[in-house]
Parts: C-alpha cells; structure tokens; sequence
C-alpha cells in the first residue's frame, strides 16, 4: 500500500448513478457523495445511508470497511473505490448481508 499522499482518490466524490438504485433515492436526503480523507477515514452518505470507513490506500484503488446506519437501522460492509481511465470512480459497495452494489462518481471541485 502506498501513503495516502500518493493516492490519486483523496478527496470528495459526487455518487452519480448506481446500478440498484435511481438518482432520485441516491439524492433522498442530500446530494450522494463518497469522501476519502488522509487520515485513514472517510465519509459515505446516498439515500438513508449515513456511514463511516476507515481506509486503505493504494495508488489508484482504496480499500475500505464502512459501517453506519440506514433509516436507523446498522447496516456494514466493505467496498473498494477505482479511479477508471477516464477520470471516474468505480465503487463496489458490499453489505454484510450479501447485497452488493456498484456505484459511479465523479470528483467534486473545491
């Protein structure tokens, strides 16, 4: 793994689009976004989901285990995050009950 200073992900992320859910629940409570900090965590908000991780980098690929809660209920899992070749971020969000999910982002500018 390399230190997060060399990992091109850091920073806030626009969720998009998502293959089991439309943008209107991804935007259900405030704009969907995936934030990856230098710290070894991070943010993850879409829909009712409100979570934290905690992270590892790499140089193009950040690992990660989250856990939060969705519409008051506990929910986890743990996901990876893919800068593709064009620019945008691949996320692959699993739940600890089987569920898995791929979301698409893009880079927020300050």
């Amino acid at each position: 793994m390399t230190q997060p200073a060399d990992c091109q992900i850091i920073g806030r992320w626009r969720i998009i689009e998502a293959d089991l859910w439309d943008k209107d629940y991804l935007d259900l409570v405030e704009p969907a976004s995936i934030t990856f900090n230098t710290d070894g965590r991070g943010e993850l908000t879409f829909g009712a989901i409100n979570a934290g991780m905690a992270l590892k980098y790499s140089k193009t690929i950040i690992f990660f285990r989250w856990q939060g809660c969705d519409e008051g209920t506990e929910v986890a899992g743990s996901g990876t995050a893919e800068l593709n070749d064009d620019g945008m971020l691949e996320i692959e969000l699993s739940f600890d009950d089987g569920d898995v999910a791929i979301l698409k982002a893009e880079k927020m500018r300050s």
